[in-house]
Formats: structure tokens, C-alpha cells, sequence
């Protein structure tokens, strides 16, 4: 049987979730002391060989794999996939044995919260109530005021998902995804056929990560642990 591997992973803790904040597109840096959380990670993770990287273009995903990768032989090049200047003239493509490349674009961000943005998730749910912060957090087609429902996540993630990522894992690849919640969220419903009602129940911690094999020759995604 032919079997390549995907990961999914979501971002070690940032400082907004540990100050409880609606994070969204903010590009806030990770929080403290995540050292011993990337060392463990990067001993499940380079226990396996890793040919590709992609991750949300917001500094708490690439920070998270730099933190990772400060525990494996190699070092990631971050390639640039969105159109702008850092595209055009950050491109590289003599990628060395001692480096992994670390595909970058903002298509893979968390969901926008919109108005949300910022604010304390305990201040929000006096204002608005348990079951409305719920929607918006969980729900498959309610958006937070001004923001993106998760079923607007799956619209710009799993194209791009299905355009890069299943052909590595086609092609016999390794990949590992470094995103946030949202973002996998959408990729778990799209991987696992998980229908709108029930995707509200799917949580993923700080740090967590998802194993699948990926049979090539029946272009099918099993979820492994």
C-alpha cells in the first residue's frame, strides 16, 4: 500500500489566547514559555520525514514552525504563494537538503472576527449570551458581526487545499499544516466529511495535532490517530 502522511497542527498558544482575546487576523506574537510544548511536538513530528510545509501567513503559525524546526537537522524557507513583491522576490527555488520549504499564504488564516477582534470572549458572552458567542465560534454558516462563518473558511481553504496540499500528498509526499483553529476546522470537515451540524462539536487545542495516511492510489485521507 502506498501511503504518504498529512499533519495538521494548530499554532502553539499566542498571547491573545492566553489573555482569552478573539485573535482572528491580528497578528499577535506566541505566547511565553511554549518551548517545551514545540519540543514534544517536533519529536512526533520529525520522527517522521517531513518533505513540505504549509502554514497561515500570520506570525503565530510561522513562529510555531520555527520553533519546532529549532529541534530537527533542518530550517524552513519560507516561500511566499500569495501575488505581491515577497512572492516575486522572495521565490527560492535551490531548496538544499538542509532546508524544508515553508509554503506561506493568507488563504490558511484564522477566521475573521471582525468586530469581535480584540475584545475578551468572557466580556463578549455577558453582552451577547453563551448561545450566540457559541454560533459564532462553532457554527458552520453564522458569522461574527462583520466577520467570516466557518463555511467562508472552507470556501478559500479547501481549494487551496485540494490545488497544493492533496497533490504533494499525491505525489508521495509528507506534509505537515501549521494553521489556526478555523482554518483546520474547515479542513478536518472537508477531510473527515463531516456534515454542518455536527462540524460545531470539532475543537482542536493549542498545540494539537492530527495524523492522517493518505492512500495514493485511491486518493483517499484516513485519519490515523
Amino acid at each position: 500500500m502506498l501511503l504518504s502522511k498529512l499533519f495538521l497542527l494548530r499554532h502553539l498558544q499566542s498571547r491573545w489566547n492566553e489573555e482569552n482575546r478573539f485573535n482572528g487576523w491580528v497578528d499577535t506574537p506566541l505566547a511565553e514559555n511554549q518551548s517545551k510544548a514545540a519540543k514534544a511536538l517536533a519529536k512526533k513530528i520529525f520522527s517522521f520525514k517531513i518533505d513540505a510545509i504549509y502554514c497561515a501567513r500570520l506570525f503565530r503559525n510561522m513562529d510555531t514552525i520555527a520553533r519546532i524546526l529549532e529541534h530537527d537537522k533542518k530550517y524552513p524557507i519560507f516561500v511566499h504563494l500569495d501575488a505581491g513583491k515577497m512572492k516575486e522576490r522572495g521565490h527560492f527555488k535551490d531548496i538544499s537538503q538542509d532546508d524544508i520549504p515553508v509554503y506561506v499564504s493568507e488563504v490558511l488564516n484564522e477566521r475573521y472576527y471582525g468586530k469581535l477582534q480584540g475584545l475578551n470572549k468572557k466580556e463578549i458572552i455577558k453582552k451577547y449570551g453563551v448561545k450566540k458567542v457559541q454560533q459564532w465560534r462553532r457554527s458552520y454558516q453564522v458569522a461574527p458581526p462583520e466577520g467570516e462563518s466557518l463555511e467562508h473558511v472552507y470556501e478559500r481553504t479547501v481549494p487551496f487545499f485540494k490545488k497544493y496540499i492533496e497533490k504533494d500528498l499525491q505525489q508521495g509526499k509528507n506534509v505537515l499544516v501549521v494553521a489556526s483553529h478555523n482554518a483546520l476546522r474547515a479542513l478536518i470537515k472537508y477531510i473527515e466529511k463531516i456534515s454542518d451540524k455536527d462540524i460545531a462539536h470539532l475543537e482542536m487545542n493549542y498545540g494539537e495535532l492530527r495524523i492522517y495516511n493518505f492512500d495514493k492510489l485511491k486518493s483517499k485521507i484516513a485519519h490515523l490517530n
